[in-house]
């Protein structure tokens, strides 16, 4: 049997101790944000890992409030994008982008947030899922691993949750897609890639 590399991530915040006193911490984010979940997520999918997450439950049982809505903002984006994530095999290239990844549990906050430029690749077979992290600036997208130079050709692309058609070019220093001007409501962003098999 496979053996999976699994990462904790706790939604409480580990920038405070792990047993938080009501009262004792003071101007301290308490909990994770549900974007810095789904990043986390999405990066851990798209190397082939397991996400162990870590909700404290107050002392009569209760799960916090704040708890309760990243999980429901968890739900919500894998409902919509649960496609891109489930039982999707390894590939040869997880992703691109900046941002450097500190292995290990609970290290969510070592490294530096994840931008619009780190994107993770997964897939079943075809198409190819591209998830932005961050919604670009100026409403361009260049993935430079699928240049004109890369093995693979595309035919198509689109922004999934959008009913906007984008637009797209597969040039010599990575495919640039041009995005709607309104940002949507979402945490990353999936990009589907339809690769031209001529």
């Amino acid at each position: 049997m496979a053996s999976w590399p699994t990462f904790a991530f706790s939604i409480g915040s580990q920038t405070v101790p792990w047993a938080i006193v009501p009262g004792r911490i003071s101007n301290t984010r308490l909990f994770e944000t549900p974007e810095i979940a789904i990043h986390q997520l999405v990066d851990i999918a798209s190397k082939n890992g397991n996400l162990l997450l870590n909700i404290g439950p107050r002392p009569d049982g209760t799960i916090p409030d704040q708890v309760q809505q990243t999980l429901r903002d968890i739900g919500a984006w894998f409902k919509a994008n649960g496609e891109a994530t489930y039982g999707t095999p390894p590939r040869m290239l997880y992703g691109e982008g900046p941002r450097k990844v500190v292995g290990g549990a609970f290290q969510q906050n070592v490294t530096q947030p994840f931008t619009a430029q780190d994107i993770r690749f997964t897939a079943k077979a075809n198409p190819l899922h591209a998830i932005a992290l961050g919604w670009p600036r100026g409403g361009h997208l260049t993935i430079h691993s699928l240049g004109a130079n890369s093995k693979r050709k595309v035919r198509d692309g689109s922004l999934l949750g959008s009913d906007d058609r984008i637009g797209w070019l597969q040039g010599a220093d990575g495919l640039e897609l041009v995005l709607p001007a309104q940002a949507l409501a979402a945490y990353a962003y999936r990009f589907r890639i339809t690769p031209d098999e001529h």
